[in-house]
């Protein structure tokens, strides 16, 4: 195991966020804040309680989710795609490197970049709502199997990416769209019988809900099946990138 290469790659990919501070780091906790303005302090004051949590300690899980799940698709794509864009991959490939590091190392920089934002974001909301955490180890491994699973689904949209425009196609199309969609904002006992069991289509239900009971206790579906659906969901990411290198598809080609 070339351990040098790989924390070459990784910290290669960290300072790439601190030189751009205010892009990286301050807008995406900005843009929760101000949901935790509007929807925790100003409207939460308004809503009634769910299962017991006011509204404003309610959606915390769930923007902390949403920012996680945006974030580290965006990130682990945009660090995969510049290489491969101005040909740098090349260099990284032609070097006495395994797909294991350099999967590693990309995946895992992106995936600390956005549990630091999840830590900082969570630090913001105590100036906005009183929350509190049950279970703290269950919420820290949701949330770096959460950071780990998608950074490698970023990483396969940088790969498979032809053009800038199509990094963001999936994260603003697909996985935003379902992150509000997954009770970020509710609870999906709260809808009729018949969108209740649509909504449990959507994966991201399942990692919401997982992750809201850390917090609370409470959940919208079995903590087994969250999990189990992470865990999926981390099987299939790893066989597609396992599969990217031994084919070379859009990497060797």
């Amino acid at each position: 195991m070339n351990w040098y290469a790989m924390k070459a790659i990784y910290f290669s990919e960290l300072y790439r966020s601190w030189r751009t501070p205010l892009q990286s780091i301050a807008s995406p906790v900005l843009s929760t804040s101000l949901y935790f303005i509007v929807f925790g302090s100003a409207i939460g004051s308004a809503m009634t309680d769910i299962n017991g949590i006011s509204y404003g300690a309610f959606i915390i899980p769930g923007l902390i989710m949403l920012m996680v799940l945006t974030e580290t698709t965006s990130n682990a794509s945009f660090g995969i795609y510049m290489p491969k864009w101005s040909g740098a991959i090349y260099e990284v490939l032609s070097a006495p490197v395994s797909a294991v590091e350099v999967v590693v190392g990309y995946v895992g920089a992106a995936a600390t970049k956005s549990l630091i934002l999840a830590m900082l974001i969570l630090l913001t909301a105590r100036f906005f709502v009183d929350y509190t955490i049950l279970h703290p180890v269950w919420m820290l491994l949701f949330l770096v199997l959460t950071c780990v699973t998608f950074s490698l689904l970023g990483f396969i949209i940088g790969i498979v990416a032809d053009g800038f425009e199509r990094l963001q196609v999936i994260p603003l199309m697909v996985v935003t769209p379902l992150a509000f969609l997954g009770g970020t904002f509710y609870s999906i006992n709260m809808l009729p019988n018949f969108w209740q069991t649509v909504t449990l289509f959507n994966p991201v239900v399942y990692l919401v809900s997982g992750f809201r009971w850390s917090f609370y206790g409470v959940a919208d579906v079995n903590l087994a099946f969250s999990l189990a659906m992470i865990f999926t969901f981390l099987m299939c990411f790893s066989l597609f990138v396992w599969w990217i290198f031994k084919t070379g598809y859009k990497v060797k080609v």
